[in-house]
């Protein structure tokens, strides 16, 4: 976390964690934080953490944040930067995105077009999106 120290904002959205992956040491602490930077206009993506709950702390600017297990951060103003702060109950939290575990799966393109009442045309707009 030292290197947030006097480090420029970044120009997208970063996180850092300190889970048992980064720090070894919070094995068997069930414990572990991120910090979550956004700039204007940046997302979290919806996703879960299959092994732990979350709190999110709002540290600088707002957010707008939907709750439940699958759930996500927005930073809706252009000219305004965020920074949070998660607090995990589990040393290896784990994350899954919940757009790749859905449109970069072996799941039928017709049966996504269906799922979500779209063409097979817009799932390849969407799959090329979260190849770059």
């Amino acid at each position: 976390m030292r290197t947030l120290v006097d480090a420029p904002f970044p120009s997208t959205f970063k996180v850092l964690k300190a889970t048992m992956a980064e720090f070894p040491a919070l094995n068997g602490q069930s414990v572990a934080y991120a910090v979550l930077e956004f700039p204007g206009n940046t997302v979290n993506p919806p996703h879960t953490h299959p092994r732990a709950s979350e709190l999110l702390f709002v540290l600088m600017g707002s957010l707008d944040v939907g709750f439940g297990l699958v759930h996500f951060q927005f930073n809706g103003g252009a000219n305004n930067t965020a920074l949070a702060l998660s607090a995990f109950g589990s040393a290896s939290p784990g994350a899954v995105s919940v757009p790749n575990s859905v449109f970069n799966s072996t799941i039928d393109e017709n049966m996504l077009a269906l799922s979500f009442k779209t063409d097979v045309a817009t799932i390849h707009k969407i799959k090329s999106g979260l190849s770059g």
